[in-house]
């Protein structure tokens, strides 16, 4: 179905993604999770071994010549690179690195980066291999995406390769479009709970101040986090609260419920849950999906989620 809204053409014709001006301030040290990195000069040749980043860095213009791939499947092309992005990749000649996030050095020093951006957490770390890397005199810089929102990743990243202005436009890019699409919904009164159901058999309420709730928010929605009575009964916690099934019902007190990666058919289950029939969101059907590209906030996954949200929430 062809999108209503202003950002649509631009998540597959990213051509606007200009280089942005080069800073001349060099050379600079970079503060990474790692530890501390000099650049003598700016970056011109950058590979990246985390796909969960490489969407901010096409998204602030970084010079990226190639990235690890995951394992293709439903939210990949076919070589493994997401799909909110993948095109954009495609368009500036971006190669993969190595394929189903098995880390290659020789790979990486075939291209001889200036830089490689890696990352400490999630399936594409590569924090064993940061010795090697330095071993080798590649200079190499680590992220930690899991509990940083793009935008700060994104203003990290611009000062680490001279690209500031890019990060700068790109969020600006991203704020207007979402106040535009802001401006064409209508949420339900009350709160939304977003819940992780079922994701690799594991449940979880989204915080308040999780990239996923802060878009919600600039959408028009007021975001309910786990309720504090059962803060004792989480397992795990980053930007979502997990916790047992047998909790689920009482973590939900939204109104209005938001399902993480959710899609039709996950509402559907959802509605169904016989554990979850008296709650107001499923007595009122008021359960919606995030979409499949909902999991990690980026610049090109965050507008698929608000344009996901904005389809069912249409201004009347």
């Amino acid at each position: 179905m062809k999108s209503q809204f202003p950002i649509s053409a631009s998540l597959g014709l990213l051509a606007f993604f200009a280089a942005p001006a080069q800073s001349q301030e060099w050379p600079r040290n970079v503060i990474h999770e790692a530890g501390i990195l000099t650049l003598d000069a700016q970056p011109r040749t950058v590979v990246s071994t985390t796909p969960s980043v490489t969407g901010i860095l096409l998204a602030i213009g970084a010079p990226l010549v190639a990235s690890a791939a995951t394992t293709p499947g439903p939210l990949t092309d076919d070589k493994g690179f997401f799909s909110q992005w993948a095109d954009l990749a495609d368009e500036r000649g971006v190669e993969v690195l190595y394929p189903n996030l098995t880390f290659d050095m020789e790979s990486i020093i075939g291209w001889w980066p200036d830089l490689v951006v890696a990352s400490t957490t999630g399936a594409d770390s590569i924090l064993p291999q940061y010795p090697l890397l330095q071993s080798q005199g590649i200079p190499t810089i680590a992220v930690n995406y899991s509990d940083r929102s793009w935008q700060d990743l994104a203003r990290e990243l611009g000062q680490a390769l001279g690209v500031e202005r890019g990060a700068a436009d790109a969020i600006a890019r991203f704020d207007q479009n979402i106040a535009e699409i802001a401006s064409t919904i209508t949420p339900h009164d009350g709160t939304v709970t977003i819940v992780g159901y079922q994701l690799a058999g594991t449940y979880s309420v989204g915080k308040a101040s999780s990239p996923q709730a802060t878009l919600l928010t600039a959408l028009g929605f007021e975001v309910a986090g786990l309720p504090d009575r059962l803060r004792s009964q989480v397992t795990r916690s980053s930007n979502f609260d997990f916790f047992s099934r047998e909790n689920l019902t009482d973590a939900i007190v939204g109104d209005t419920v938001f399902l993480l990666n959710g899609t039709e058919k996950t509402v559907d289950t959802f509605l169904n849950d016989p554990v979850l029939a008296n709650l107001p969101a499923v007595r009122n059907r008021q359960v919606y999906a995030l979409g499949q590209t909902s999991f990690r906030i980026d610049y090109f996954s965050g507008l698929q989620m608000a344009e996901t949200v904005a389809t069912q929430f249409a201004a009347q």
